[in-house]
């Protein structure tokens, strides 16, 4: 365990707290996820390196990163998660017009680096920083490489226009982010997404933080101690196609 002092974003107001954390190395040196902090919320550990190994270890532990370029590595683990379920996504009317009204094209594995760059740097309401780093794009570009993450890209006349991308482990996809250029392109990311997740027997979308949208296309929270029991149900991915594929919303 290490004390240090930590700057920390919380309710969109910079803190600088004093914290004892244990401090993160190698794969095997994350605690037990269930040893979170409560204030703040699921803060479990800090590093000073990011890697492959590193990133993919902690998914299956129900610990993912999330930290600022001023930041060291900060590992979380919420006590409580928003998650979806493929077959479970709402299909709203308003989605399906949408969706029928307008010349999109929706791809899955296509551009996942440049998916994560769009989300790095697309203006966020409230927000003066982006939590997706350069080190992170590296690091989760090459998990990608490794068939551990997947992308959702839409397309607007040869123009990504909106997306997603996250990890894969065990029966879940672990979402980091989405963006969206153009009216909908999130929402036909998320239902293409969900689609191509049910067909391939995965069973949850975890979406880390429930937000009006998320809600809105029907996810629910989940405690810490019921996503780690999802993790320990056995993994449909090595029969997990990972090529690249055109894909056509189903309603």
């Amino acid at each position: 365990m290490v004390t240090a002092l930590f700057h920390l974003f919380l309710l969109g107001k910079k803190h600088i707290v004093q914290l004892q954390l244990p401090i993160i190395f190698h794969p095997n040196d994350f605690p037990s996820a269930d040893t979170a902090l409560n204030d703040p919320d699921g803060l479990l550990a800090f590093g000073l390196t990011l890697t492959p190994e590193l990133v993919y270890s902690a998914y299956q532990q129900g610990i993912f990163p999330w930290y600022s370029d001023d930041q060291p590595i900060l590992w979380w683990s919420p006590s409580i998660r928003a998650v979806l379920k493929p077959q479970e996504i709402k299909k709203h009317r308003s989605i399906r017009k949408a969706y029928q009204q307008t010349p999109y094209t929706i791809t899955m594995n296509e551009a996942f680096t440049e998916t994560m760059v769009h989300c790095a740097t697309i203006h966020r309401y409230g927000q003066k920083s982006t939590w997706i780093t350069d080190e992170m794009i590296a690091v989760y570009s090459q998990l990608f490489h490794h068939k551990k993450a997947m992308s959702i890209e839409i397309w607007h006349e040869e123009q990504q226009v909106g997306g997603l991308y996250g990890i894969l482990v065990a029966n879940i996809f672990c979402g980091e982010s989405m963006f969206s250029l153009r009216p909908n392109a999130s929402k036909f990311a998320l239902i293409a997404l969900a689609q191509q997740l049910f067909h391939q027997n995965i069973d949850l979308i975890d979406c880390q933080m429930m937000t009006p949208h998320l809600q809105f296309m029907g996810a629910m929270e989940m405690t810490r101690a019921d996503y780690l029991n999802e993790l320990n149900n056995p993994s449909n991915l090595d029969n997990f196609d990972h090529s690249r594929q055109l894909i056509s919303l189903k309603f």
